[in-house]
């Protein structure tokens, strides 16, 4: 039977890391974001009219914000308590395995859920949701009880099994959508001679990475299209040797995507579910019987090689490459949009089939194992209830993930019958089971668009602008390193230069917020290059711009890494007491003359200023890597001190 409790036991302490890197990262953003003077306080979603009672009012949004009045806070420290939660648990989780039951993820999950009920436009990300439904099946993977036995359980590895699913549903659904598109710049394969300049936050590397030969990225865009397409029907393979070359070649594409892109958590998150294409022997090295003969590693080295060749074949015929004279790559599809349309829903379907396959095996493994491992007793009768509950609910899992899944493709919503998309439409607002595809289309091809928001106290000027931290604003900052840190005002910042003031109101309230010079919102942008540091303007207006790289070959004295030029307005002139701006944000309810929750319990608040005044000082992500290196230091000494005690 194959083993997977260390490397569970792994995973489950990596989710612990991803956890805390997202509570610790949305906790030192709560002022600015969902604070009472914040771009949308927490408030406007928790006011109810009539006169609710506490489960109705759950009912109505599950979110354990609604407690806040029962122990003598407000909304605001509601979520301070919350977001601290999450980070004291899944630290303790990270640093010790004890921590790691089926108990501490249903708290962590919950917690999370209910920060991501109230999160507004600044949650709408597919990697918040790719959290919430990893953390779901930490619930199902971690014991019910920490205890210190090295045996495994039958169960283990029907619900490790799940962690393969996942990734495989989240990888191919980002590679069909880029395709089923239709994306003129995904089919010429330019797509990443614009993605390190076009995407949310460029990394430290994306101006090197955008450099490179334009041969060079197209052959990468044609090979990322595999990965994500092709690749991950690897994951199921029966040969281990091809499931761990399928680990190192995911391992190999997010490292290079955390260098030239700030993904906050994502990335860090699919390299901790890469865990679950290896075994403990992986680890361990302990081969079986069968892996000891000389037949076996030969046969298995063998069907590893035919089956890279077999790809490596394949994508030298369908994106027709071949040598040049300049000793450069040519790159080109060679299938047509007619071919993908009828191979995505077939694809669709033998994926389906192959996690049936693949599940029911490991399934039937878990079950025999469960009933002749040991003699009849009370603990094999426990073991062989556990493996069948197992079962049920990863088989659940499986059938409710086919809604979302099947969405890639019209014509596979009527192969879904519709018993099981009724039961999908009860659980989808827990998004525990959920539909992905990041990017469809490739944006800003004629210009990176960013706004540039400016201050004046005169309207005729001279104006003055806003630096952000993160963002491009400045055509002579540097490429930040940021991830994990998940920076959500210039995440929303790219977004909303893609669309209209119009369809992103919380813009006004930001406006309104540098008019009035609130301190927890200037505290999201940068506190260096602070253009009204005494008094706010009296004036304020939004401009649109186009962004490029600047050129490789600039001179040693070009200390610029941007070239812009303004393409318009982006949102008119707008004042402190603009009657227009005024009675959108009343329309929004941004203002708030008088606390509507009584603070009562004042120790405690006293503790939570105590905890943030320490921590907004300092930069985020440093905070962030301050905390990993602080568990990480626990742990070696814990281990130090327990080797020296034997």
């Amino acid at each position: 039977m194959i083993t997977v409790r260390y490397t569970r036991n792994l995973f489950l302490r990596g989710m612990c890391i991803i956890y805390l890197f997202a509570f610790l990262s949305f906790y030192l953003q709560i002022p600015g974001l969902y604070g009472n003077n914040g771009l949308l306080p927490v408030r406007t979603q928790l006011e109810f009219k009539g006169n609710s009672n506490l489960w109705q009012k759950l009912y109505r949004k599950p979110t354990l914000l609604w407690f806040a009045p029962h122990i003598g806070l407000n909304y605001e420290y509601m979520l301070d308590i919350i977001a601290l939660c999450g980070i004291v648990i899944s630290f303790l989780g990270f640093i010790s395995q004890q921590f790691c039951n089926s108990l501490v993820f249903v708290i962590l999950w919950s917690l999370y859920y209910s920060l991501h009920q109230i999160g507004q436009v600044f949650v709408l990300y597919q990697w918040d949701t790719f959290l919430l439904e990893s953390g779901f099946l930490c619930v199902l993977i971690a014991p019910l009880i920490t205890s210190t036995e090295k045996t495994n359980h039958p169960s283990d590895t029907i619900t490790f099994w799940t962690l393969r699913w996942l990734l495989f549903r989240f990888m191919f659904s980002n590679g069909s959508v880029k395709l089923i598109s239709w994306c003129p710049i995904w089919w010429n394969l330019n797509a990443l001679s614009h993605h390190f300049e076009t995407q949310c936050l460029p990394g430290s590397l994306a101006w090197y990475a955008h450099h490179l030969p334009t041969w060079y990225l197209r052959l990468n865009t044609a090979l990322s299209i595999v990965f994500e397409l092709i690749v991950p029907f690897l994951y199921f393979f029966p040969n281990k040797k091809v499931r761990i070359i399928t680990f190192y070649l995911q391992m190999y594409i997010q490292i290079h995507i955390i260098a030239t892109g700030n993904w906050g958590f994502r990335d860090f998150l699919i390299i901790c579910l890469s865990l679950g294409l290896l075994d403990d022997q992986f680890f361990y090295k302990k081969k079986s019987k069968n892996e000891n003969s000389v037949f076996y590693n030969f046969l298995s080295i063998l069907i590893c090689i035919c089956v890279y060749s077999g790809i490596i074949y394949g994508i030298i015929i369908f994106y027709k490459i071949r040598l040049l004279k300049n000793w450069t790559i040519h790159t080109e599809i060679g299938f047509t949009q007619k071919d993908f349309d009828h191979f995505l829903p077939n694809a669709v379907i033998i994926s389906f089939l192959i996690g049936l396959i693949s599940l029911g095996f490991t399934v039937a493994d878990a079950i025999t194992h469960s009933i002749l491992s040991t003699k009849f007793t009370i603990k094999k009768i426990i073991t062989f209830i556990s493996t069948l509950f197992s079962t049920f609910a990863v088989c659940f899992i499986f059938v409710m993930s086919l809604v979302p899944f099947s969405t890639l493709h019209p014509s596979l919503n009527s192969t879904i019958p519709a018993q099981i998309k009724q039961t999908y439409s009860k659980i989808d607002h827990l998004h525990v089971i959920n539909g992905y595809g990041l990017f469809q289309r490739m944006t800003g091809v004629n210009g990176r668009p960013e706004i540039i928001i400016e201050g004046s106290n005169s309207i005729d000027g001279p104006w003055k602008e806003y630096e952000f931290i993160y963002k491009p604003g400045n055509v002579n900052n540097s490429l930040p390193f940021v991830a994990p840190h998940s920076p959500r005002l210039d995440w929303q910042m790219w977004f909303a230069a893609l669309e209209t003031y119009h369809k992103n109101p919380w813009i006004m309230s930001l406006a309104y917020r540098l008019l009035t010079g609130q301190k927890e919102v200037l505290a999201l942008l940068n506190d260096i290059e602070k253009p009204f540091s005494n008094n706010p303007p009296k004036y304020i207006r939004g401009s649109l711009y186009h962004y490029h790289f600047a050129p490789w070959t600039k001179t040693s004295n070009d200390q610029s890494w941007w070239r812009r030029e303004k393409v318009g307005e982006y949102f008119p002139i707008f004042s402190c007491d603009h009657p227009p701006l005024l009675e959108y944000l009343k329309k929004l309810n941004i203002f708030q003359d008088e606390e509507s929750i009584e603070l009562t319990n004042q120790s405690l608040k006293n503790i939570l200023d105590s905890i943030r005044l320490i921590t907004r000082k300092i930069e985020p992500s440093l905070v962030l890597w301050s905390m990993f290196t602080a568990g990480c230091a626990i742990i070696i000494t814990r281990s130090n001190i327990h080797s020296r005690s034997r």
